[in-house]
């Protein structure tokens, strides 16, 4: 229970807007800086898709339906055919030559670990998991996980009930696993848990005496050319194995390329082939919802025959496809945690059919040079005016009452659209020119809650919001616990900074309009990007005299955490408070109440 109650402390403390000491496991900085200066190392060809088999157009219209589907937020898209690039972008203000958080993606890395371990004679799959950590293992860990082995880790089926909420629940998360009970015996039931793939990444440092990173330095990405590259550790120096892994698409790409090449990378045989062809079989059948029909050891398997995938969460995906001789690779920051099926139903309308034969097809020129331009179309801003205002507010008949007849933050508007000229947007910048608000709660920071979750980077609450000019650009000043923040704002294309969060840099993209409210209330609407995640901030800021409204939310956001609170409603049935909310019938008051800590609403005064 040590875990549960951990995450209901943590639950409770942020729906009472502590911002300060609230995670029991150790923080530490770990995020480095992007590393730009290393020079990138064996980048793939690229070459037209008519090279390859594949008109420019059927590219070109792939990349037009991942930008305009509604389910899809896309960050980047690298698409290979025969080991060579013939479609890449970004999503603006998103970067293609940044890394960007892979979430679980990185599970399928960990496989390849432990596939090179066992060739080494190190480990096998039938390896006891209480024989490796037998100094750490009490009795009671050893009686109930005698039989869990590393087949079972890798394959999702170890029934061990240490989840990801024990990621938050202290800093010994090996100790924490051994001592779990179990659901179900080991390898009768598929269980989705990234702690069996921390375990695996523990496995790997119990052995060798190297964290997994250092251990796959080598023998992996050196030989791939893979040098920007970073993996989060858990409070004992353990990679997180699970998630935290930060790569390059490009770098992401070469993974799959080298599983579809059957471990082979420019002749040299990196990972071996009987592990590579073992590992994307399917041993188990998971959950219909995930969009995946079968899963082998961390890695997932398609609709179509034969085609694999490393997948994480909001979109972070290698696509395998060996019938044409393909890989496709995304980042994105989708609103629901396994959206495969909404990517995959569009890959698949525009990827070529199943073992469809392709030999090279006359070049056009015209085509091609479409793609490209297209290609650097979507990595640009869209040349408009420098900022849209909404004028003529209405309100919509599917807005939300939260409680007590209060509207959410996250009331729909039908807006009348109508450009600010420059002269009008420099007016209210300059208005806003030097003024400071101090916040009545200091619940709410730069940082989205998801972001501080997953990267134990909680906030000390911001104190203070203001404006300033200089040199013609517009500024938003935060004050955040004790730090101080003027994050330049762009109208019209964003502005790129770096935040630093207690000794992390995170880089960003802001971008800001002017806009007013059914009541004449002049807004000023934030959209932070955090370019190396999957996340982004939101911030509406409404005007009144001596006084602001600032309305926080962050996507992807709600209906995930919110899924994860539903997740734990049993164990959070027993706590005395919920216990009597429930017995008076107001169940949903807990969800309203985590709603208000997810998008919370902050009211400030005007100090200067």
């Amino acid at each position: 229970m040590a875990k549960e109650a951990a995450t209901i402390e943590l639950i409770w403390d942020l729906m009472r807007g502590r911002t300060d000491d609230i995670s029991r496991v150790e923080y530490f900085p770990q995020k480095p800086a992007f590393p730009a200066d290393l020079p990138y190392e064996q980048p793939f060809e690229r070459t037209s898709p008519e090279a390859e088999g594949l008109p420019s157009r059927q590219i070109e219209e792939l990349l037009r339906a991942l930008k305009t589907s509604k389910e899809l937020h896309m960050h980047t898209v690298m698409i290979l055919k025969g080991g060579k690039v013939i479609g890449e972008t970004a999503f603006y203000p998103y970067r293609q030559e940044l890394w960007h958080a892979t979430y679980s993606m990185c599970k399928s890395v960990t496989s390849m670990a432990i596939g090179l371990l066992i060739a080494e004679g190190k480990l096998s799959l039938d390896t006891k998991i209480v024989d490796v950590f037998r100094k750490n293992v009490s009795l009671f860990g050893f009686i109930r996980q005698k039989d869990l082995t590393v087949r079972h880790l890798l394959t999702m089926t170890s029934g061990v009930s240490f989840n990801e909420t024990g990621a938050i629940s202290g800093n010994d998360w090996v100790k924490g696993y051994l001592e779990a009970f179990c659901h179900h015996e080991p390898g009768t039931y598929f269980e989705y848990n990234s702690m069996n793939t921390y375990m695996l990444s523990a496995i790997i440092t119990e052995i060798t005496g190297e964290t997994m990173l250092d251990y796959l330095k080598p023998r992996l990405f050196a030989p791939l050319g893979i040098t920007r590259v970073f993996w989060e550790t858990c409070p004992k120096g353990k990679n997180k194995g699970g998630w935290g892994l930060f790569l390059c698409v490009e770098d992401m790409a070469k993974l799959g390329q080298l599983y579809l090449d059957g471990g082979k990378w420019k002749g040299q045989q990196v990972i071996p082939e009987d592990w590579v062809r073992e590992s994307v079989d399917a041993k188990v059948v998971p959950p219909a919802d995930t969009g995946f029909p079968g899963y082998g050891y961390q890695i997932w398997a398609c609709k179509r025959a034969g085609q694999f995938a490393f997948n994480g969460m909001l979109g972070q995906n290698v696509f395998v496809y060996p019938d044409v001789d393909m890989v496709v690779v995304t980042t994105a920051g989708n609103e629901v945690l396994f959206n495969s099926n909404a990517l995959q139903d569009v890959l698949e309308e525009h990827l070529p059919p199943e073992s469809a034969y392709l030999s090279p097809l006359l070049e056009d020129k015209r085509a091609y040079q479409s793609l490209l331009a297209y290609q650097w179309e979507l990595s640009h801003p869209a040349p408009a005016a420098p900022a849209l205002r909404y004028g003529g507010w209405k309100r919509d008949n599917r807005r939300k009452k939260a409680s007590a007849g209060r509207l959410s933050q996250t009331d729909s508007w039908k807006r009348e659209k109508r450009w600010l000229d420059p002269g009008e947007l420099s007016c209210k910048q300059r208005v806003l020119d030097g003024r400071r608000y101090v916040m009545m709660t200091p619940q709410a920071g730069l940082f989205t809650l998801m972001g501080q979750v997953f990267h134990n980077n909680y906030t000390d609450g911001i104190r203070e919001l203001g404006f300033h000019m200089e040199k013609e650009r517009f500024y938003l000043d935060v004050r955040e616990g004790e730090k101080n923040v003027a994050l330049p704002v762009g109208f019209g294309k964003a502005e790129y900074a770096s935040i630093d969060f207690h000794g992390e840099p995170y880089l960003c993209a802001v971008e800001g309009r002017f806009a007013s409210d059914e009541d004449g209330r002049e807004v000023l609407a934030l959209t932070i990007y955090y370019l190396e995640d999957a996340i982004r901030r939101r911030i509406k800021i409404f005007f009144e005299e001596e006084k602001i409204e600032v309305h926080f939310s962050e996507v992807p956001g709600k209906k995930i955490i919110l899924d994860g609170l539903a997740s734990i409603t049993s164990v959070l049935s027993d706590v005395a408070v919920v216990r009597k909310i429930r017995e008076k019938g107001n169940v949903d008051l807990l969800t309203v109440a985590m709603e208000g800590t997810i998008e919370p609403v902050v009211f400030a005064k005007r100090i200067i």
